[in-house]
């Protein structure tokens, strides 16, 4: 069984968060720079075991989709194509940035760090991994 991978995905940074090897863990893994996302999951694939990328799909309030689906849809293409033994899956990412900068006050994080926008996406990253683990679990 391979880890679960998720992909907070902005037009400058990208989010990324990942299962333990079990699938029963999410962490934050990394915040790196779009342009170079791809490349990124190159290397991590080659180190480690990745079955499923999970892309936040991006929505407004009312369910359609946002201005960066734009972006995500034709990004599962490209991973389909280039990664075809991994399960591409979408999971709503409607109002992660806010449970984010939540989290990050009730965990007692500084002023300074919560402007830390790469945090801010890592840990987004997290929450939708956690969120597709839970509802995977719930079947």
């Amino acid at each position: 069984m391979g880890r679960i991978l998720a992909i907070d995905y902005g037009t400058k940074r990208t989010g990324i968060a990942v299962s333990d090897p079990l699938q029963i863990i999410a962490g934050g893994l990394e915040t790196v720079p779009t342009k170079e996302l791809e490349r990124w999951l190159a290397a991590y694939f080659e180190r480690e075991e990745v079955s499923t990328i999970v892309l936040g799909k991006p929505s407004r309030m009312d369910g359609t989709p946002s201005d960066t689906w734009r972006f995500i849809e034709p990004l599962a293409g490209r991973l389909r194509r280039a990664w075809p033994d991994k399960e591409i899956a979408f999971y709503d990412e409607r109002l992660t940035s806010v449970i984010a900068h939540r989290t990050m006050l009730d965990s007692g994080i500084g002023r300074m760090a919560r402007r830390d926008k790469a945090l801010v996406d890592k840990i987004s990253a997290t929450i939708i991994l956690q969120g597709f683990m839970e509802s995977r679990s719930r079947g």
